[in-house]
């Protein structure tokens, strides 16, 4: 399933945007269309087109618990760590 991904663009490169969970833990998310993205992270959000299997083999060696794909309710950006 190809999932549309919330990034943080730099000048030369992007960087996956990750988040924390209820309960603190870092998550990655995921969204299946731009539209979920942009009603959840605004207009101007940044996002790739990743199939669900690389971006879990982008998160492999990072410390987070998975992927919550089209997230409901409040999502934050982790306090400290990549982002």
């Amino acid at each position: 399933m190809p999932l549309f991904v919330p990034v943080r663009q730099g000048r030369f490169s992007a960087s996956l945007r990750l988040f924390r969970t209820v309960a603190g833990r870092k998550t990655a998310v995921g969204f299946t269309s731009p539209l979920r993205l942009a009603k959840a992270l605004g207009s101007g959000q940044q996002w790739v087109r990743l199939s669900e299997p690389a971006l879990r083999g982008m998160l492999k060696d990072l410390d987070v618990i998975g992927v919550v794909v089209d997230p409901a309710g409040t999502i934050t950006r982790p306090s400290t760590g990549a982002a």
